[in-house]
């Protein structure tokens, strides 16, 4: 190769290097707003995404204020995070508008664990979530199957992997998501949905990037360093990373 177009060529790798470097700038909303049961992990979670946050370079801003839902707000983000909110009627119509017009302009969203047991009379949230809560037995130790390694948030994920959690079953699961993680059945008693019991999975909806993962029950998930590589891959790919 000639010195000139070697140059050149280097200069377009160093370009697109740095092109793909997370911006410090970069901002996570989460919202973790309860009219149901409320998770005591909440506040671990929030302590484990801000440490996320400075691993990975974004910074975080919490709500429980549905009223912060207004597209001029929400624009401000790159992933929106719920992180086990609870109950119906979280939001009136305005705000609905709000995180539809976010995901459709192409926002990322990140439901941990009880973002499935949340807004069970809003159609739209639950086929853009993938799936809602139906029921769970006692926590327990489970074994998990990584169904996709490929993927940010299961690439530093062992084959198999053991994890204590609470294993939620679910209700008009959409068979139009891309299936991270699958718990065997075998492995504890409670499950409800058979062979095929996805856990945690992402799709691209209405333009945006949707993760969802249902651990993230007990406090020490937000300790556990394979959850936590789990969280982050998923955080980043909904920033679109």
């Amino acid at each position: 190769m000639k010195p000139i177009l070697l140059k050149v060529s280097l200069i377009v790798l160093i370009v697109s290097l740095f092109s793909f470097k997370p911006q410090k700038n970069d901002a996570v909303l989460i919202f973790s707003k309860t009219k149901g049961f409320r998770h005591k992990s909440i506040e671990k979670g929030i302590d484990a995404i801000k440490k996320l946050g400075e691993q990975n370079n974004f910074n975080v801003t919490t709500t429980e204020d549905s009223s912060y839902f207004k597209y001029v707000n929400l624009k401000k983000y790159k992933t929106i995070i719920f992180l086990s909110p609870t109950g119906n009627n979280l939001f009136n119509d305005n705000q609905k508008e709000a995180l539809k017009k976010y995901l459709q302009k192409g926002g990322g969203f990140v439901g941990i664990h009880a973002a499935a047991d949340s807004n069970f009379e809003w159609e739209w949230y639950g086929k853009m979530l993938g799936g809602y809560f139906e029921s769970h037995p006692k926590v327990q130790e489970a074994k998990l199957e990584i169904k996709d390694n490929k993927h940010l948030s299961t690439i530093y994920l062992s084959k198999i992997w053991v994890h204590t959690d609470e294993w939620y079953n679910y209700k008009n699961f959409s068979p139009e998501v891309n299936v991270l993680i699958n718990v065997d059945e075998n492995s504890y008693s409670g499950g409800k949905m058979g062979v095929t019991h996805p856990i945690s999975w992402y799709h691209n909806f209405e333009g945006g990037r949707v993760f969802y993962t249902g651990l993230g029950h007990t406090n020490e998930s937000y300790l556990n360093p394979d959850f936590l590589k789990h969280l982050a891959g998923g955080i980043n790919y909904a920033m679109g990373r």
